[in-house]
């Protein structure tokens, strides 16, 4: 394996190695059919949700 030499000031590693994360878990969630279908359909979800709030008719007081 190539190791690259990557410049990242100090005070952005901290996101860099949090954004290294989220990329890690998001391959092992493309590879796990059943997760992310579990995670489609929740985002599905949630979407239908939002959707429902947005369009809903303001309430007279």
């Amino acid at each position: 394996m190539v190791k690259a030499k990557v410049n990242i000031a100090e005070d952005e590693e901290w996101r860099a190695e949090s954004d290294l994360r989220a990329l890690m878990e998001a391959e092992k969630i493309r590879r796990d059919p059943k997760r992310l279908a579990k995670a489609q359909a929740l985002a599905k979800s949630r979407m239908l949700e939002a959707a429902a709030v947005a369009s809903a008719e303001p309430e007279d007081d």
